[in-house]
């Protein structure tokens, strides 16, 4: 508690630990007792806070609590305040309302059953469990923090309004109502007063402290000291800021983006501290840098004992809102005195002042009362409604002071206005003229007048009164518009009283109001043309614009044609104006209306014509009027199918809201089967955002469910595609021709005719029943015949196949709504529709055209209206089938049998064409299939001794296959040692052709160099232990690898080949043209060059180095070799004898004597060459690229600077390929493979080159040095006194052992000319390596039952720390269990450096592995003959170390074997629970600050304080963000993360490469949320979490993002180092 005070202060803390009683005895005897308070304050405050330029807030916090709570506290409960607060919280009877305040990012829900009362009703994630709209839909989002629970609260809930922990409890609260009102009294005495002054005290401090007398009371003991005060704003960015304090205080990068990070969150920081002229300098430099182009930051001087005060006050009222929980009496009496009335009059009340005072607050102050007043006002119905009257009267003012002030919505006191004006009780206790006013101030705010006017037609009241209001707008319509030109004169797209006229008289339709009270509607008053006038000016607008009309009007005017479509605004725009044309045209008469459609579109004079054929001169007709009048014609055809054929408006036609959605549905899946996402998308909201697609959905489409990838699909049911229309009224071009392509092939796959054709509508309501006869008034016959006669010439110009199409379309119109009559005539007998008649009739003279339906039988044979034939014999077949019926009608009663014969004898016909049309299919396929066949006799005749001799050259290469398959060979298959498999000369033969310049190779030792595209990686991907501290890279000796497997390098291949030549030149043009782009852009691109980085030229796959291809090694072995325990010996004679070697040579190098300890007395044996320098057997591009991949090796696994000398190359080259061989056998084993046969051909290409490169790449090192090397790897079996420095078996990776000895081996079996066998070696490696492997296990691992086995016996007896085991069977299990990934591995390692091909029983997964991988190894079956056979030689081999005794006794957990695969930590089933985890994660540098991008690890399960400067650390000499360093420190450079906020994916690789990957959280459709923005409930794939998986296994996340920035290159800008 003392620590880093001032000896001066340590009295100070004596004083404040007996503050509480005496204070308290004091406190009540005195007169004033606000002074008393405000001394006291005035004598500590200053003590405790602000004592220097740096706050403690540590020593603030213990010495605090005593400052509040020991006088407070036992004032307000007079007596101990541990024992006065629990009785307070024993007799409480808290509110039934949550009042659970959101934090920023925490979930929230809403339910979509409709029982909130408005989408504002939310609940926290504790009630919404325990509710009943956890069975609902519900919509699922996170909270931007401000808001609180609605749960309890039955004004915002129609249905469930409490949850199980808030369900009022009616026994006790009558119990505890007494209780209760006494309690009230009794703390009244002590509290009321004190509470009073306290807040008075607050707001004076927070807002008008320099105006406040009560600083005279301060004290200035210290001096007067003062801060150089920074506020934020939401005007200067972080950088601005950050460059202005470096200049300003002088201070350093970090030290200012940490000031601009606490100004951020907090609202404020102090910059300097000192005297007034010092904080003075500091403001006006601040001041000046940022008023060049804004205003400036504002910047106050404040002294050091107000800011001290302002510390403590926001402390007193986060306390007061911490002891109003004890009681609800306390609450309330905070509500009383907080909305009393002061003695100045109106707005006085502390309530008041601190709302009209909320702008001059900085954010933290704002913050803390804003939360007092949710805790209190809020939490009670009658205060809230007080509270709701006072904010009403003060709406005005505070909204002018939030549009004035710089400070986001959510931190000011207006954000309160949905918690008060969402409740009806609350809004009808206000006061009628302040409601109005703020309805008056949200109309004039609005977006749009359209969109004010839509809100006030939903809030009135919908009566019989509405007609007056229909009259009255009528009237009002001016009549100066009723005619003129829409090309030349005024006109918009914004019409709300048009608009609002429209959907009044479509709601006087639906609810029958004109028919039950036809008086109070004078409709014969109503003036049709005036009510058409505006919309239909709007409609031949848009018409214009399509048809090119108003180009100079720029994208204004076509950003306001797409809005009037979309569907965001398409329902009170574009949807009213259709309905107000179809509600003027079924008052008028059909010919009257479309004659004033043909003067708006400008088309009268073109259909006035006497012979409409000849209007224009071929010659003289200028093309872009034709075009733009044909355009114009087609526009009106299709307002004019719009007008007659839409149908489905409740009111408009007789259908219910839910037909209307269903059509909706049915033609968006028309165009495609579309996502959830997609169809919610098209589909309009209401007021509650929700689209009624979930109601309707499952009668029209089937569900398809997504697999691994994808999302999944609605598929529109067979039987919904009649409701077709290809003329949709919502279909935009491109949809609609889309839509048609789909239908029409979906027919033709079907064997129907590709004819489309109208659907059956529902009928009109009575007032639109009119809009029929528009079908076949003489107008628009008229306008059909002239159309069809313009189709009569192919070459005219002045029509169109689209016009043609669409009076096609309404052709069929009429003879469906003719048989829908014919169909309803025995039920009403109203057959007043004859539009066959109609169309059959020729023109009058003096014209004397031709009838419609001539025109149509003539036109059935024109070559030019092929794609029309289907269309014009289905409107031919269809008034056929009408005139039929009409006669059968006529001449006799109508009966059932002649309807079902009529209605097969158009069956039979359709179904003998369709026959017909297939039969002709049929023959012309065979047509085709037979001269395909001629064709290919004929050319096989005329090239027969091509043939042959291709033949010929097969059947020995397929004998010669089958001669050396694994199958057809009767020796045993063997990988390694004397007896392994050797590949003949064909074998060994391997052609490769290069990706670049196409030219075939061989690969062998002497020629071209052949290179593989590879990618060389740090990994912790099998990491055992993530915390071990990285190596320092210049002094680490890699040599041995732990069995944690902390870091390695892994190498991965596209398996692309090149010449050797071909890639550096590629290379070179790579690194020129990065040269030339970043003298352009300086921007990251998807790889480095300066790293060696590069994109496969064929695949574009990620490539930072090349492999050379190595052809196999021609062995030979003589038919006796020596055991091991005489290669031991010799073995141990050549280490001698190198050993020897040198240290002469060094000695030599040091120009010193050495003593030599006997060695120089050790001869080589005979055949041991010491001074013999073997040849190189490969070419100068081959040793080139061996030294290239060597280099990058070694140069990415330690992370330094190139450098072909170093020693440790080789290591490096032999590290990689036992990491990448064990990271491939756990990934098989992972996903169920079998080891061999199994592998993508890129793995297999790349294994087999890597090891082929490991066995030579000592040809390009030092020998000596890899003899050392060999020397220290051998000490580590076969303990050597001489060899220095050598760890213990329990710190060595057995495999990487193996590696390194049979790939280091070559350097000293090049000076032994003795007649031993390389693969001898080999296999007493295999050996050696398999035992010690096997005694590792069996010091590490635990076993269970009775019978011990001899070498578990013998290591007990060395180590009396070892467990004792009974069962030796059971202990043999753990032995086979532990020591069968290394065999897996040690099996592919020697299949791909020998080339041995693997048995069978390899290539399949069964209960015969063991014995197939002992036997493919050349190893006994029982490993532990390996012991028994060797048992003097082996049992002193390794105990005699001191380290395994120390290993043993250590507190640090053995690494056990086998090592389970690593996977990504386990995430949540429900997202939500995900999203309240990271809610309650506070930032690690903020001070407890929330974090506002919590991003979670999924290597390690971290959190991260994501994309934020206050978790910003240096790495490398460069500022970072949180995941950046955490990659390098967690994942080796390579990291996973899920932005939980976002719901997102996140792969990191290094510092500038990043990209966002899909979560494998997705909702009940399939889909994911990237942002959650739709809201849906999130469920974990577990399928969509192993793919990530599998791409962290498998090494490619770096690959990952590679594509995905060469993909979207907006993802190469990003600062990926500051996430």
């Amino acid at each position: 508690l003392t620590r880093g005070f001032a000896d001066k202060d340590i009295a100070v803390q004596r004083d404040l630990s007996r503050v509480g009683s005496k204070q308290l005895a004091k406190w009540l005897q005195v007169s004033n007792l606000p002074k008393e308070v405000y001394q006291h304050l005035a004598c500590y405050v200053p003590k405790i806070y602000c004592l220097g330029p740096n706050l403690n807030p540590q020593n603030e916090d213990l010495l605090a609590p005593l400052l509040l709570q020991s006088p407070l506290e036992w004032y307000l409960c007079g007596e101990e305040p541990s024992v006065g607060l629990a009785k307070l919280e024993q007799n409480n009877q808290p509110s039934q309302l949550c009042g659970h305040v959101f934090k920023v990012g925490e979930p929230t829900y809403s339910c979509r059953y409709n029982c909130a009362a408005d989408p504002t009703c939310v609940l926290c994630m504790q009630c919404f469990l325990g509710s009943v709209h956890k069975e609902h839909r519900y919509r699922m989002t996170t909270s931007g923090g401000g808001g609180f629970c609605d749960c309890g609260d039955t004004e915002a809930w129609k249905k469930g309004p409490y949850c199980q922990k808030h369900e009022p409890n009616i026994s006790d609260s009558s119990q505890k109502l007494i209780g209760v009102k006494s309690l009230i009294s009794l703390i009244g005495r002590y509290v009321f007063g004190g509470v009073c002054f306290m807040i008075a005290f607050y707001y004076c401090m927070l807002v008008y402290w320099e105006k406040c007398n009560l600083l005279i009371l301060f004290s200035r003991e210290r001096g007067d000291t003062y801060y150089c005060m920074l506020f934020n704003d939401e005007v200067h960015t972080y950088e601005q800021v950050i460059y202005t304090l470096q200049k300003a205080v002088n201070c350093t990068q970090k030290e200012a983006v940490s000031f601009a990070t606490t100004v951020d969150r907090d609202g404020r920081k102090s910059v300097r501290f000192g005297d007034f002229q010092f904080c003075e300098q500091a403001k006006s430099v601040i001041v000046r840098n940022t008023s060049r182009q804004t205003k400036p930051l504002r910047v106050q001087v404040m002294h050091s004992s107000v800011v001290a005060h302002q510390c403590f006050a926001l402390k007193a009222l986060t306390w007061l809102g911490q002891i109003i929980r004890y009681s609800d009496a306390l609450r309330r009496i905070l509500c009383q005195v907080g909305l009393q009335r002061g003695p100045e009059g109106e707005n006085s009340s502390l309530v008041d002042t601190l709302m009209l005072c909320d702008s001059k607050m900085w954010k933290g102050a704002r913050n803390v009362y804003h939360q007092l007043f949710m805790s209190s006002l809020l939490m009670d119905t009658k205060y809230k409604k007080l509270f709701a009257i006072q904010f009403a009267k003060n709406y005005r003012r505070l909204q002018t002071d939030f549009m004035e002030d710089d400070h986001e919505r959510v931190v000011s006191v207006t954000s309160l206005s949905v918690q008060l004006f969402t409740a009806p009780t609350v809004v009808s206790t206000a006061n009628p003229t302040h409601l109005s006013s703020l309805f008056c101030l949200f109309l004039l705010s609005s977006a749009s007048f359209t969109t004010a006017c839509c809100i006030s037609a939903k809030l009135s009241h919908i009566d019989t009164k509405l007609c007056m209001c229909h009259c009255h707008l009528t009237q009002n319509i001016p009549s100066s518009f009723l005619s003129g030109c829409v090309s030349q004169e005024k006109v918009s797209i914004h019409l709300p009283v048009s608009r609002l006229l429209a959907g009044l008289h479509a709601l006087l339709s639906k609810t029958e109001v004109a028919y039950r009270f036809p008086e109070q509607l004078p409709l014969s008053e109503l003036s049709p043309p005036m009510l058409i006038e505006h919309p239909l000016r709007c409609l031949v607008l848009c018409a214009q614009v399509h048809a090119g009309m108003w180009r100079r009007n720029g994208f204004s005017l076509v950003n306001q044609i797409y809005y009037y479509h979309n569907v965001k605004c398409r329902v009170e725009m574009f949807d009213k104006d259709l309905s107000m044309l179809q509600a003027g045209a079924s008052m008028m008469d059909p010919n009257h209306f479309l004659m004033i459609m043909l003067s708006r579109f400008e088309l009268y004079h073109i259909f006035s014509s006497a012979d409409c054929r000849k209007r224009y001169s071929r010659e003289n007709a200028n093309k872009d009027v034709v075009q733009q009048n044909n355009t114009l014609i087609e526009e009106m055809l299709h307002l004019v199918i719009m007008i007659v054929g839409e149908r489905y408006t409740a009111g408009v036609g007789q259908v219910e809201c839910s037909d209307e959605i269903r059509r909706e549905i049915v033609h968006q899946l028309c165009i495609r089967p579309m996502a959830h996402s997609e169809l919610v998308k098209a589909l309009p909201e209401n007021e509650n955002k929700e689209t009624g697609m979930e109601r309707v959905i499952d009668s029209v489409a089937s569900f398809k469910k997504p697999g691994v990838t994808g999302r999944g699909l609605y598929k529109l049911r067979p039987e919904c595609a009649k409701m077709f229309n290809l003329y949709f009224h919502h279909y935009s071009r491109a949809d609609q021709s889309k839509a048609e392509e789909a239908q029409r092939k979906i027919k033709r796959q079907n064997g129907e005719d590709s004819v489309l054709p109208p659907p059956v509508l529902p009928r009109f309501g009575p007032l639109f029943a009119s809009l029929v006869n528009i079908l076949q008034c003489d107008v628009l016959l008229g306008i059909l015949g002239a159309v069809l006669q313009w189709a009569m010439e192919p070459s005219g110009g002045h029509w169109s196949e689209s016009m043609l199409q669409r009076v096609l379309h309404l052709i069929g119109m009429g003879l469906v709504e003719e048989q829908q009559h014919l169909i309803g005539s025995a039920e009403d007998s109203d057959t007043n529709f004859n539009f066959t008649l109609k169309i059959s009739r020729p023109g009058e003279a003096p014209a004397n055209t031709p009838s419609i339906l001539a025109l149509l039988e003539t036109l059935q044979n024109a070559p030019h209206l092929e794609v029309h034939k289907d269309m014009i014999r289905w409107i031919l077949k269809t008034v056929a089938n009408i005139k039929t019926t009409r006669e059968c009608t006529a001449c006799a009663p109508p009966s059932d049998s002649s309807g079902h014969s009529q209605e097969e004898t158009v069956r039979d016909k359709d179904k003998a064409e369709r026959k017909r049309k297939a039969e002709m299919a049929r023959l012309r396929r065979e047509k085709i299939m037979a001269q395909m066949s001629e064709m290919q006799r004929h050319f096989i005749n005329e090239n027969k001794e091509l043939f042959q001799q291709s033949l010929e050259e097969l059947d020995p290469s397929t004998s010669s296959t089958l001669e050396h398959s694994p199958s057809s060979c009767d020796s045993t298959l063997v990988c390694v040692g004397p007896r392994r498999w050797r590949a003949g000369g064909g074998e060994r033969r391997q052609v490769v052709t290069c990706i670049l310049c196409q030219e075939e190779q061989e690969i062998r030792t002497d020629g071209k160099a052949m290179v593989l595209a590879a990618f060389v990686q740090r990994s912790t991907v099998m990491s055992k232990n993530r915390k071990r501290p990285p190596h320092n890279p210049d002094k680490y000796d890699p040599l041995f690898m732990h069995p944690d497997l902390s870091f390695g390098t892994h190498t991965g291949s596209c398996g692309h080949i090149m010449h050797s030549h071909c890639w550096q030149r590629y290379f070179e043009a790579v690194q020129a043209k990065e040269q030339r782009r970043q003298q352009r852009l300086r921007v990251h691109t998807s790889y480095d060059v300066e790293n060696g980085e590069f994109l496969c030229p064929l695949c574009e796959c990620l490539s930072n180095t090349v492999i050379p291809l190595l052809p196999l090694t021609k062995t030979s072995c003589s038919s006796e070799q020596p055991d091991l325990s005489q290669w031991l010996n010799i073995t141990s004679l050549q280490m001698k004898a190198m050993l020897s070697a040198h240290r002469k040579a060094k000695a030599a190098d040091a120009d010193g004597v050495v003593d030599m300890d006997g060695v120089n007395d050790c001869p080589p044996p005979d055949g041991f060459k010491l001074d013999y320098t073997p040849k190189n057997p490969y070419s100068s591009t081959i040793k080139e690229m061996l030294t290239t991949f060597g280099t990058a090796s070694y140069k990415v696994g330690l992370k330094v600077h190139p450098n072909e000398q170093d020693p440790r190359v080789p290591i490096m080259c032999w590290g990689s390929c036992a990491y990448t061989i064990q990271s491939i056998e756990r990934l098989l084993v992972d996903e169920e493979k079998p080891l061999f046969g199994s592998l993508p051909c890129r793995q297999d290409d790349c294994l087999s080159s890597l090891t082929r490169f490991g066995s030579a790449c000592w040809t390009v090192s030092s020998h000596a040095t890899v003899q050392n090397h060999f020397i220290r790897l051998l000490a580590a079996l076969v303990p050597d006194p001489r060899v220095e420095n050598t760890p213990c078996i329990l710190d060595i990776d057995m495999f990487h052992l193996l590696v390194s000895l049979v790939l280091s081996h070559p350097a000293v079996f090049s000076l032994d000319s003795s007649g031993l066998s390389a693969d001898t070696a080999q296999l007493h490696f295999l050996h050696l390596v398999t035992v010690a492997h096997i005694v590792q296990i069996l010091l590490t691992s635990v076993a269970g039952e009775s019978l011990i086995l001899p070498l578990h016996k013998a290591l007990y007896v060395c180590f009396s720390g070892l467990r004792e085991v009974n069962s030796g069977w059971h202990l043999w299990c753990c032995v086979k269990a532990g020591i069968l990934p290394y065999l897996r591995t040690a099996a592919m390692f020697f299949h791909y450096l020998n080339g041995a091909p693997a048995p069978p029983e390899l290539h399949t997964l069964g209960v015969g592995e063991w014995e197939a991988l002992c036997g493919y190894l050349c190893l006994p079956s029982n490993l532990l003959q390996l012991f028994y056979n060797n048992w003097e030689l082996m049992e002193p081999l390794w105990c005699s170390h001191p380290g395994v005794l120390q290993g043993l006794q250590s507190s640090v957990a053995l690494i056990r074997f086998p090592r389970e695969s690593n996977h990504l930590i386990e995430l949540p089933g429900d997202y939500s629970a995900l999203i309240n985890q990271a809610s309650s994660f506070t930032c690690p540098k903020s001070g407890g600050d929330k974090s506002r991008a919590p991003t979670l690890c999924l290597v390690c399960g971290a959190m991260l304080c994501s994309q934020s400067y206050c978790c910003q650390t240096e790495l490398e000499g460069e500022d970072v963000g949180a995941c950046t360093a955490h990659t390098f420190a967690c994942g080796a450079g390579v990291g996973i993360f899920l932005r939980v906020r976002e719901s997102q994916v996140l792969f990191l690789a290094g510092k500038t490469k990043g990209c966002f990957y899909a979560p494998p959280y997705l909702d009940d459709y399939g889909e994911t949320d990237q942002g959650l923005r739709r809201g849906n409930p999130l469920h974990l794939c577990q399928e969509r979490y192993r793919k990530i998986q599998k791409l962290w296994r498998q090494h490619s996340i770096t690959e990952e993002i590679g594509h995905a920035q060469e993909a979207n290159q907006t993802l190469v800008g990003i600062d990926w180092q500051h996430l």
